[in-house]
């Protein structure tokens, strides 16, 4: 299904809503615009559960976080057209952003690195309800190796391109020591993987047509103690 906004009783115009999915241009979407759609997909989910049928742009930026302003020109870019004041179709427009996200098919992901970070990401209940499922758990520590988390038996480091080939993982995520997040990389992406989210606090090369998302929770704290420190003025 297209973007579209409905009225409040009123007749849909034509030229007024986007073309089907399959008949559509592809449009280039920046980044920024990109990396506010999962904001605009919670908040659509919110709606759902309340059993919203439709929704003001007012509303789905507020529980977005963004101005109405902006939520209406990044859901224009990508087809959706519509007038100030008119609610969008919720299930439509989630639906539609799913589609643009790839979250229509399931997402394989394979995680090295499972001390206690890793395993409490295999354990997140986040991901099944997004269209991921991890399939394979990878470290070097034998004394990890064999052991079993969230019903998968962590294998060897060894295995690590055989995992990911074996069991159809395209995601992968790094939350391995610094010192072995690139060799780690280089092996996924020889693999076949082609997006990795990596936690490990020490940039990464990769080969274009790869996808990295780095998290660095070091980096992110020390941003929110300057930040901090500021507002209490200390050192004044």
């Amino acid at each position: 299904m297209a973007l579209r906004e409905v009225g409040r009783g009123s007749p849909e115009k034509s030229g007024g809503h986007a073309a089907p999915a399959g008949e559509r241009e592809e449009r280039s979407v920046p980044s920024a615009t990109i990396a506010r759609l999962p904001g605009y997909l919670r908040a659509l989910g919110t709606l759902v559960a309340r059993g919203v049928v439709t929704a003001s742009s007012g509303v789905l930026a507020g529980l977005a976080g963004v101005r109405p302003e902006q939520l209406r020109k990044d859901l224009s870019l990508l087809g959706a057209h519509g007038r100030r004041g008119v609610g969008y179709d919720v299930q439509g427009l989630r639906a539609e952003l799913e589609a643009t996200l790839g979250l229509t098919r399931e997402r394989r992901v394979v995680i090295v690195g499972v001390g206690n970070l890793g395993r409490a990401l295999a354990r997140y209940s986040g991901f099944p309800d997004r269209g991921f499922v991890v399939v394979g758990l990878v470290d070097s520590d034998p004394q990890v190796v064999g052991t079993r988390t969230a019903g998968l038996v962590v294998e060897p480091i060894e295995r690590l391109a055989e995992v990911v080939r074996s069991r159809e993982a395209t995601i992968a995520v790094i939350a391995t020591p610094a010192e072995a997040a690139q060799d780690v990389c280089d092996q996924l992406v020889e693999a076949g993987v082609s997006g990795i989210l990596s936690f490990a606090p020490r940039p990464l090369q990769v080969p274009v047509g790869v996808d990295l998302r780095a998290v660095d929770l070091g980096s992110e704290l020390q941003i929110l103690a300057f930040h901090d420190h500021r507002r209490s003025g200390a050192g004044r």
